[in-house]
């Protein structure tokens, strides 16, 4: 019941989180990856040693490639990643990769991507959260049908999307400081991170959900805020277990894992974080509020 019954605080503690959010995006932005502006990714395979990175960043400095991203791959190989080239850029780039003929490279792999395909993966992207978002609260609607009393069944889901674009806000607000300090790009694995928030978010939120569907059935009490207390009470251990489980194989992702999901993994982390967290004192405490708002509305409205 504790955390029902100072629902309030931890309302204010999400808005915070919400406004720092929404206050990094709107100042820092997102630094969009290839993926999403068009660009070219390089893979070069050195023969002998690699050299240093620092070597390599210095002998590209000449060219004036703009913003770019140089990540080692391998022991031999490394990976670029800047703006689209023409031919005669991409063998001046070999050159300047090869420390100028001095350390001999072979093209491993590269791509391209188009400014009008990377803008077709940012809409499609942003289509395919929509469509997610739109089948959770129909999901949650109809599996929770059969609870209409004291709260609709359609609020369950409402519930579950204001805690899924809590935790999509706090992800994306982590990405734009990522973005700030450390130069991290918004790629198709960011957009993968958050598709992959919202599906286990929502699992952690309807667990909750459907504690509180059996205790309703049960009627273990006469007070649906007692009845979402005793509900919190009885998952919140198995939420934070699994939450930390997960936690814990990111971390060490994030620090032995490759360079390239570095940060994937940082988001995923701070995704999984807040999705335990909006489950629990967020998700549930608003179907509380809710209520309660609705009760004091009926009772108004008879004594008028």
């Amino acid at each position: 019941m504790f955390i029902i019954k100072h629902r309030r605080y931890f309302f204010v503690f999400s808005l915070v989180l919400i406004l720092v959010s929404l206050f990094s995006l709107m100042t820092y932005g997102l630094n969009l990856g290839i993926d999403f502006k068009g660009g070219s990714i390089i893979e070069v395979g050195y023969l002998a040693q690699r050299p240093a990175l620092d070597q390599i960043k210095t002998s590209l400095a000449p060219l004036n490639l703009g913003a770019y991203t140089l990540q080692p791959v391998g022991d031999k190989a490394v990976s670029i990643r800047l703006k689209e080239l023409d031919q005669t850029g991409k063998d001046s780039l070999m050159k300047a990769l090869s420390l100028n003929g001095q350390a001999p490279v072979k093209e491993n792999q590269s791509s391209t991507i188009g400014p009008s395909l990377g803008k077709e993966l940012e809409t499609k992207g942003m289509i395919a959260i929509v469509i997610v978002v739109l089948l959770i609260i129909i999901f949650v609607a109809f599996a929770f049908r059969s609870v209409s009393y004291p709260i609709k069944s359609w609020k369950y889901g409402v519930a579950a999307i204001i805690a899924l674009v809590h935790d999509i806000i706090i992800a994306v607000g982590a990405m734009s400081l990522l973005a700030h300090f450390f130069g991290a790009e918004a790629d198709a694995l960011f957009l993968t991170a958050l598709l992959t928030i919202l599906g286990l978010s929502v699992n952690d939120t309807i667990v909750i959900f459907d504690r509180i569907r059996e205790n309703l059935r049960l009627k273990i009490s006469n007070s649906f805020e007692e009845e979402v207390g005793i509900s919190l009470g009885q998952t919140i251990i198995r939420s934070m277990n699994v939450t930390s489980t997960i936690v814990i194989v990111l971390v060490a992702m994030l620090l032995f894992g490759p360079v390239s999901i570095k940060y994937f993994t940082a988001v995923l982390i701070v995704g999984m974080i807040s999705g335990a967290y909006s489950s629990i004192f967020v998700a549930a405490p608003v179907l509380v509020e809710w209520e309660m708002w609705s009760r004091n509305k009926a009772v108004a409205k008879i004594k008028r």
